[in-house]
């Protein structure tokens, strides 16, 4: 290869590769959740979405997706509300839910932080329901998003009322930690005094509130009737 044809290559290398970058599809996935200290829903499902995303990280490159994590932490009825959140945990690709419909069980670990009887959400995948998503499950969800967009509804498409099972959430949650109502309804926090306006940058980890109860109530779930 002579001098000039090897500088053609490597520009027209260099050049393919700014394209591809400029060219990268963005893939926006959001884990909303109420708590991620007790409840072992929450914290298995974001265990569980992160080991599919690291599965999945080589197909997204040969894909050209750019990934993009948000973790929201629903403290109030506002965020509740500016999120259109239906039930604890979710996972949307896109905007979109992974699951097909809203289905729940009682939670006892969402009753010890709010002293009220709670349902969070039950996946279900294959006709079986999980507490916990199977891997299989969310990179399934992931790939129906970017091989069939058109399938599934966005959650703001349909009007919104927030689930009087949230509200009950937010009410006994504000209640057992002593908060105004008017500030924990909109997202300050109970213990700190401060308010939460990015809950992604303010995981549920820096509250001193719930962490020191972590050891005191065990999980616990059971079916509800």
């Amino acid at each position: 290869m002579t001098k000039n044809n090897f500088c053609d290559s490597a520009c027209s290398s260099n050049e393919n590769s700014a394209v591809a970058k400029s060219t990268k599809k963005n893939l926006d996935i959001d884990f909303l959740y109420l708590d991620l200290n007790i409840c072992e829903r929450c914290i298995s499902t974001d265990e569980t979405l992160k080991q599919a995303l690291a599965l999945l990280s080589s197909l997204f490159d040969t894909l050209g997706y750019r990934v993009k994590l948000n973790s929201i932490n629903i403290t109030s009825k506002e965020l509740a509300k500016k999120h259109r959140f239906l039930s604890s945990p979710t996972i949307r690709v896109n905007g979109v839910d992974i699951c097909d419909e809203v289905k729940e069980s009682y939670c006892k670990d969402c009753y010890d932080l709010c002293n009220d009887s709670v349902d969070c959400r039950v996946f279900v995948y294959e006709g079986v329901g999980y507490e916990q998503p199977p891997v299989a499950m969310i990179a399934d969800g992931i790939l129906k998003a970017i091989y069939s967009p058109a399938c599934g509804q966005n959650p703001k498409e349909k009007p919104y009322a927030l689930p009087e099972n949230l509200s009950k959430f937010f009410a006994g949650a504000k209640n057992s930690a002593g908060c105004d109502s008017e500030e924990a309804d909109n997202g300050y926090s109970c213990c700190s005094g401060t308010k939460n306006d990015n809950p992604a940058d303010n995981p549920a980890t820096s509250n001193p509130c719930r962490g020191n109860n972590k050891e005191k109530f065990p999980a616990q779930t059971r079916a509800r009737k």
